[in-house]
């Protein structure tokens, strides 16, 4: 899960401190979601997949389909 948040991040050309900023967090404390430091609450991970217009399941490895769920 923390290496697909760096792949993805890095895959949409965005820097730390602005997903930080989306997150309403810290640079440091998005820097430790990374790293595998610091767990990933659900409502960040949820953020995060609409951010990178993703799924959750996508995220945390459940699924290798980058496509999000039709709703």
């Amino acid at each position: 899960m923390y290496k697909r948040i760096k792949e993805l991040r890095e895959d949409n050309d965005k820097k730390q401190v602005e997903l930080a900023h989306l997150l309403n967090i810290s640079q440091q404390y998005y820097s430790e979601y990374e790293s595998g430091k610091r767990p990933i609450p659900v409502e960040k991970l949820k953020m995060l997949a609409k951010i990178y217009n993703t799924s959750m399941d996508y995220i945390v490895e459940l699924t290798d389909e980058i496509a999000p769920y039709d709703n």
